[in-house]
C-alpha cells in the first residue's frame, strides 16, 4: 500500500513556474512507477508526465513537453513536477499517481495506476 500526498500548487501568472511534490508513504516507493495527471473543470483527467521506478525513463504529454520536468528521489520517497512557462490552459487539479512496476515502459492511462493522491490546485492567470 502506498499513500500519496501532493503539495506545491497555487496561483501563478502566465510564464511563471511552480514545483509540485508528491510524498509517498511506505518502504516500497522505489518499486513504483509514478505519474502526474491533471483535471480541469468539465474535462476528463489527462496524462501529464510519468517516470519509471528508477527514474531512468520519463514520458510527457505533448502539451507540456519542454516546459515540465518530472523527477524522483527514492531516498526521500518523493516525486516532483517542475512546471515552467506556465500557461492559463495548464490550470487544473494536479494528481500524483503510482503503480507497482519494475518495467521501464511508461503507461499513460489513469486506470493503470492503483494509487492516487488527493490533488493540488494549480491556477495560472493570464
Amino acid at each position: 500500500q502506498v499513500q500519496l500526498v501532493e503539495s506545491g500548487g497555487g496561483l501563478v501568472q502566465a510564464g511563471g513556474s511552480l514545483r509540485l511534490s508528491c510524498a509517498a508513504s511506505g518502504r516500497t516507493f522505489s518499486s513504483y512507477a509514478m505519474g502526474w495527471f491533471r483535471q480541469a473543470p468539465g474535462k476528463e483527467r489527462e496524462f501529464v508526465a510519468a517516470i519509471s521506478w528508477s527514474g531512468g525513463s520519463t514520458y510527457y504529454a505533448d502539451s507540456v513537453k519542454g516546459r515540465f520536468t518530472i523527477s524522483r528521489d527514492n531516498a526521500k520517497n518523493t516525486v516532483y513536477l517542475q512546471m515552467n512557462s506556465l500557461k492559463p490552459e495548464d490550470t487544473a487539479v494536479y494528481y500524483c499517481a503510482g503503480r507497482r512496476s519494475a518495467s521501464i515502459v511508461i503507461v499513460t492511462t489513469p486506470p493503470d495506476y492503483n494509487y492516487w493522491g488527493q490533488g493540488t490546485q494549480v491556477t495560472v492567470s493570464s
